[in-house]
């Protein structure tokens, strides 16, 4: 099996997910190379908010158990020095009732409770919770997994039988769409705005009546603000009403942003699949192949927990 194939081996995307597997794999003393199509700063998951909060993702019990060793995983980072990007931050979740939070949270998220009349004009619950700061985050996962013994090369892949090493790990996210192939991956176009923060130091997620959300994340290089869930869409062009509107929903609960100055426009592209594929599969000559994607907008959240268990794919 993958311990006896030896060799190295090669995980397929640069993105959270994929850097994550390498780095375990890599602090496990095997040799990993990560063959990227965009550098690690380009992936979809440098456009991520990314706040740690299970969202939309299948197989239930499974994604609990990777959201868990992901939050001890971002709660350690966080309490460390260092330049992980990984801070613990207060805030609120919108729309949300205490008694609808899964009891699998309740005593593992720090001061979960309900928020009071003056926090949130409805309900709401408050926590504390991983922020991750990903432009400081994925080159810190980047370099540790370089630390560790491995190797980064911008490639793309076409197709599995080009990749010659004993094991792969496809980390490809909405590339393996082709790649598998598998139709069932699709993407859930995100578009976000940055903006000069006023002094918000909170994060806020909300939605309305009409299932538009509002987010507003706050982040060492301005205030993220959110955001949409477009699905089925390609386009990584900003559209420009759309960003009027995420910073109209925004400004109604935050009253300080009318008017904040806009740094910046992102779009990213969810790799959404209605459950993660994690599993592994024969290749011929005797090689095998790990799959590792489908997480949509919870990649984040999943990272470690899906990491580790592919690294034990990978290595049994």
């Amino acid at each position: 099996m993958g311990g006896e194939r030896g060799g190295e081996i090669v995980v397929v995307g640069g993105g959270v997910v994929g850097l994550a597997t390498a780095v375990v794999l890599a602090e496990r003393g095997r040799r990993v190379r990560v063959w990227t199509r965009d550098s690690v700063e380009a992936t979809t998951s440098a456009v991520a908010g990314a706040l740690w909060w299970p969202y939309r993702i299948e197989p239930v019990a499974s994604a609990r158990a990777w959201a868990l060793r992901s939050l001890r995983v971002y709660q350690e980072l966080a309490e460390s020095a260092g330049r992980s990007g990984v801070r613990v931050v207060d805030g609120v979740l919108g729309e949300t009732r205490l008694d609808d939070v899964d009891a699998w949270l309740a005593g593992r998220v720090p001061e979960l409770r309900a928020t009071s009349a003056g926090e949130y004009a409805g309900a709401g619950v408050r926590a504390r919770l991983p922020l991750i700061d990903m432009s400081a985050h994925l080159p810190w996962l980047r370099e540790r997994f370089v630390a560790a013994g491995g190797v980064v090369e911008e490639r793309t892949v076409t197709s599995f039988a080009e990749v010659e090493a004993p094991v792969v790990v496809n980390c490809a996210g909405l590339a393996a769409r082709e790649l598998v192939p598998d139709e069932s991956v699709t993407p859930v176009r995100g578009q976000l705005v940055v903006v000069e923060n006023p002094g918000i130091d909170t994060w806020l997620v909300s939605s309305d009546a009409a299932g538009e959300y509002a987010y507003m994340f706050p982040q060492p290089g301005g205030l993220v603000l959110g955001g949409t869930a477009e699905e089925g869409v390609w386009s990584l062009e900003p559209d420009p009403a759309t960003a009027e509107a995420i910073v109209r929903r925004c400004a109604a609960l935050r009253p300080e942003l009318e008017g904040a100055r806009v740094l910046a426009h992102r779009v990213g592209l969810r790799p959404t699949r209605p459950a993660v594929r994690l599993d592994s599969e024969p290749l011929p000559g005797g090689r095998l192949l790990v799959h590792n994607y489908g997480h949509g907008g919870a990649g984040v959240t999943v990272a470690w927990g899906c990491a580790e268990e592919a690294a034990g794919l990978a290595l049994a």
